[in-house]
């Protein structure tokens, strides 16, 4: 039996402590008992308890058998909080159950490594094996041209989006995005005194024609896209629509912002926008989605004139990224379990995606970690959102990520931040039933 069989069993083991299926104190089963559950041998068993042993997630005695250790209280606040009476699907993050036991091991193997070097300051943004490691993971989701020079490293990607904005615009400018955006962008915007001018969707993303349209009307210093599973409609541009806003930048000679957050979620990779227009671009990705906010590693790709500029600007708002965030990182890229976690997701967001479906009557996309669920005519927004929060179904309405125009009449889902399938599975029939009932509304609210 190979030494991967007994390390996923392991895996599989700890899923079950984090989860509370095997709670503290637990007895685990009989090596002959787990080995007929999961078709393996008992010696395979042993060896998987052993590794538990000794990373201290379980602990055995003589006589007795091995039981799941006792967390420390830290580690008890932390753990997913399924069992807690709301049903959260207003936060857009990975299914953090299944990327735990991997992210803990790389961290414990992150501080393993520490030493001088990685424990002082360093030049440019940080360490240039972890800014290698960036090149790899944005190249694998389609982005080509980054090198260690001109990839610099962010504290996740909303840091990302405000160095860019501040970097690249002045109070009073403007900037263009998609007509329905994810809020942080319209935060960054008002807090530095930024106005933001909406363009057009369809069905393939920002309209070409309607940005040209925004660009000769309001002269934005830059525009912001978000061309893979956008937030909150889902909605992924082909690589036509990416060759036409493409023209539209280039023709008009502005500052492109493509926040890619969301690459790994597309069956196959597409060819960044970026690859087209690399002088004019800026490209954003990182692991917030993919693997845990936690981590906030961004990864961004500037153009060879503002490598300085942002180095600068870096400099001037953190120094650096966190180096132990990005060993580990980098040790998950390196080691390609970081595209494996990523493509977990992805299957994940499928399976969800079609539940979804089924239990609301929607079609909406395939894959994606949310749902952009159109509410009967019967229902206004924010009364749903009140009766649905009222039922502890914490939901986000569509205006939040209006930037002009009528609100959508919509609502977004997010299918990914509720651990338990089954928990999942029970707040959608709850979404389902009340927006079925004939609620009496106020005229007055």
């Amino acid at each position: 039996m190979s030494d991967a069989k007994f390390k996923q069993i392991a895996k599989t083991i700890e899923a079950r402590i984090d989860s509370g299926e095997y709670p503290a104190k637990f007895k685990l089963p009989p090596h002959r008992a787990l080995a007929d559950e999961l078709s393996t041998t008992p010696a395979t068993v042993a060896k998987a308890y052993q590794l538990l042993v000794d990373k201290k997630r379980v602990e055995s005695f003589v006589g007795r058998g091995t039981f799941v250790r006792a967390q420390a209280s830290l580690s008890e606040v932390i753990q997913p909080a399924d069992d807690e009476q709301d049903y959260n699907f207003s936060i857009l993050q990975p299914c953090l159950l299944q990327n735990l036991s991997p992210l803990r091991d790389a961290m414990i193997t992150a501080t393993e490594q520490l030493n001088t070097q990685l424990m002082g300051y360093t030049e440019y943004s940080g360490h240039e094996s972890h800014r290698l490691a960036g090149v790899a993971w944005a190249k694998h989701y389609g982005l080509v041209g980054g090198n260690a020079s001109n990839t610099l490293l962010t504290n996740g990607a909303q840091h990302a989006l405000s160095l860019l904005i501040h970097a690249l615009t002045e109070p009073g400018d403007t900037i263009a995005v998609e007509s329905l955006t994810y809020p942080g962008i319209m935060a960054i915007a008002k807090s530095a005194g930024r106005h933001v001018v909406g363009v057009q969707l369809d069905d393939e993303g920002m309209c070409p024609d309607d940005l040209q349209q925004v660009i000769r009307l309001n002269r934005p210093k830059l525009v912001i896209v978000v061309p893979s599973h956008q937030n909150p409609t889902g909605i992924t541009m082909p690589p036509a629509r990416r060759d036409e806003i493409a023209k539209v930048i280039a023709a008009n000679n502005i500052w492109l912002i493509e926040d890619d957050i969301y690459g790994f979620l597309n069956p196959e990779p597409i060819t960044a926008i970026s690859n087209r227009i690399p002088q004019l671009s800026f490209h954003i990705s990182g692991l917030s989605k993919a693997i845990s906010p936690a981590m906030r590693c961004g990864f961004l790709k500037v153009p060879d004139s503002h490598i300085a500029v942002l180095q600068a600007y870096i400099r001037a708002n953190i120094w650096l990224s966190s180096p132990l965030n990005y060993i580990a990182a980098a040790q998950l890229i390196e080691s390609g379990e970081a595209f494996q976690l990523a493509e977990t997701q992805r299957q994940t967001a499928i399976k969800r995606q079609q539940m979804a479906k089924e239990l609301l009557g929607y079609q909406g996309r395939e894959t994606g970690f949310q749902l952009w669920w159109p509410l009967p005519e019967h229902w206004q927004q924010e009364r749903f959102v009140m009766e649905a929060k009222n039922k502890g179904l914490i939901v986000s309405s569509g205006s939040y990520f209006k930037v002009n125009g009528e609100d959508p009449h919509h609502i977004r889902l997010s299918l990914m931040a509720i651990s338990s399938e089954q928990r999942l599975q029970q707040g959608l029939i709850m979404l389902r039933d009340l927006a079925k009932s004939e609620f009496v509304m106020n005229p007055h609210f």
